[in-house]
């Protein structure tokens, strides 16, 4: 292990001491520490199985354990350690925000040549799969389109919904992009307009636009997209200088009308503290009086011609037709847009709002986690699942794919479902609990799983599967003849985890307010033990798995 900084180290300490466990926020200031804060020792643990109260599986690299000066001891897992050193570490990153050029796709038109990145609205809202796609597309190239959206008034607002939330300007929630009367901008107009990012004048500008089209059976009105982060890749590549002025000047950008006034000092191009493009803002429309030295002005202006010819070179601008229920979605710090002029010979009225990528990229993480947290359990069902279920005609797997299935055909509500399916996960061995319920001890196997899943399912869905076995004891005490029908084994593992309820237990359990699912999932995890019954896999389930999860 290499040797790290102590105050970087004890900052990250992921203990309950120093991190609230439910939400990950430190508990200190960095005054907190002492003055002479060091390392007193430190020792690695050999490989095992880790839960490191990060939100995430563990790791099979052990951890290490450091006692401070000060007394505090910390154990970081070797794996987290590996990508969270300060240089970046195997795998890690230096920016991990995703807003920079590092973390860009960047392109030119041949690069769609083989199509855009696309959905169908329905697919996208059914399944997570989909949308964390086409929310990664706007993240990585900057823009997707969905197909298929209701092309009725105000649908753009929904789409935002499903990432995000809008950013209300003086435009309003929304606004229509159609020929006006008295427009107040040029886009309201039957105009060409040339590539542009939206709002420059504002700080912060709008992150993101979504146009949504309601009809467009005009003549032209074609739509267009250049990268603005190629294109000032390219103006850095062929003229360094030019780039470095468009970075350092401040720009003016206005919007005025009988309502309004904005203004924004701006660099056309933005960069990061090490030099990488994060933020283009380029709108000729909205530049007023730049002022400077005679010097300073020819500097930027050759500059600002020299990236104006770029962002027009045939090959950066990608074009494409915005047809009746397509919605474009893109990176209004990143992507410029465009618009052919168009004829008055038909209708095109596009519907658009503004948004934030901090949004998106929020849902994209989430849905992200959820996925790898779904392909956690899925291995296990794969894996584990594939043993023998104590002595029944079926596997594990089998067992609780079986529980699932019957509560949907019952037509149980989705948190009924996901505690059927999971209820016996606390059986597996290795990432949860060793099994020895079979050797004649309670493996107490409900409460171990119904923690674990807690990490992304709230109480309707761990409470069933926390009381499933007493649910098990409460029906034996109850109802007669539920225990003449129990398995062979499912009788033995009721003797083992305390037989039938006493009388006062079984009132307790009744009036506690989970007992009337905890039943329900009971009675479908003794009939799920049928050989070769017809049941879906672990991939049927998912879709429900993901909309419950927190």
């Amino acid at each position: 292990m290499p040797e790290l900084p102590p105050y970087w180290l004890r900052d990250n300490c992921p203990c309950a001491e120093c991190r609230d466990p439910r939400n990950g926020q430190k508990l200190f200031q960095i005054t907190d520490l002492p003055d002479d804060l060091a390392i007193a020792a430190q020792t690695e643990q050999g490989t095992q199985t880790e839960q490191n109260g990060q939100g995430g599986q563990g790791g099979q690299g052990g951890h290490l354990e450091v006692l401070w000066s000060d007394g505090h001891r910390s154990r970081y897992p070797l794996e987290w350690l590996a990508g969270a050193a300060p240089d970046g570490g195997a795998g890690g990153t230096v920016d991990g925000d995703g807003r920079t050029e590092a973390d860009k796709r960047l392109w030119t038109a041949a690069d769609f040549a083989d199509g855009l990145p696309e959905a169908e609205w329905t697919a996208y809202l059914a399944d997570p799969a989909e949308r964390a796609a086409v929310l990664a597309a706007v993240r990585r190239s900057g823009f997707a389109v969905l197909r298929g959206v209701p092309a009725v008034e105000r649908q753009v607002l929904a789409v935002a919904g499903t990432f995000g939330y809008v950013r209300v300007t003086n435009y309003g929630e929304l606004f229509d992009v159609r020929v006006e009367p008295d427009p107040n901008n040029l886009a309201f107009t039957s105009a060409a307009i040339t590539p542009h990012t939206d709002n420059p004048y504002r700080d912060p500008v709008p992150t993101l636009q979504l146009l949504h089209c309601l009809e467009n059976s005009a003549t032209g009105g074609d739509s267009g997209l250049v990268d603005g982060f190629k294109a000032a890749a390219v103006l850095r590549e062929e003229a360094p200088e030019a780039f470095a002025v468009l970075t350092r000047t401040p720009v003016p950008f206005v919007f005025r009308d009988r309502d309004t006034e904005l203004r924004a000092d701006r660099p056309l191009i933005g960069v990061d503290p090490l030099g990488r493009i994060r933020e283009v803002r380029f709108n000729n429309r909205s530049i007023g009086t730049l002022r400077g030295t005679a010097r300073e002005l020819d500097a930027f202006y050759d500059a600002y011609r020299r990236f104006a010819a770029i962002t027009l070179r045939p090959e950066l601008q990608l074009e494409f037709r915005l047809d009746r229920g397509d919605c474009l979605i893109f990176d209004n710090v990143r992507l410029m847009h465009a618009r052919t002029a168009f004829e008055k010979d038909g209708h095109r009225h596009l519907q658009g709002c503004y948004a934030d990528l901090d949004s998106l990229a929020s849902t994209l993480a989430v849905l992200h986690r959820r996925a790898a947290a779904l392909d956690a359990i899925a291995e296990l069902f794969a894996g584990e699942g594939a043993g023998e279920y104590l002595g029944e005609a079926v596997t594990m797997a089998e067992h609780m794919l079986q529980a699932g299935a019957l509560a949907e055909a019952a037509g149980a509500a989705p948190h009924l479902v996901a505690a059927a399916l999971l209820h016996d996960v606390g059986h597996f061995q290795g990432a949860l609990h060793g099994r020895d319920l079979m050797e004649g001890q309670d493996n107490r196997h409900s409460d171990t799983g119904a923690d674990w899943l807690a990490r992304w399912f709230g109480p309707e869905v761990t409470d069933p599967v926390r009381l499933h076995v007493a649910a098990k004891r409460y029906l034996c005490a109850v109802e007669p003849g539920y225990r003449a029908r129990l398995s062979e084994a499912s009788e033995y593992t009721l003797r083992v985890q305390g037989g039938p309820m006493s009388e006062e237990q079984a009132a307790a359990f009744a009036a506690h307010p989970g007992a009337e699912d905890a039943v329900a999932v009971r009675r479908w995890d003794e009939q799920a033990k049928e050989a070769d019954a017809d049941t879906p896999g672990f991939a049927h389930f998912r879709p429900l798995l993901a909309a419950l999860m927190r």
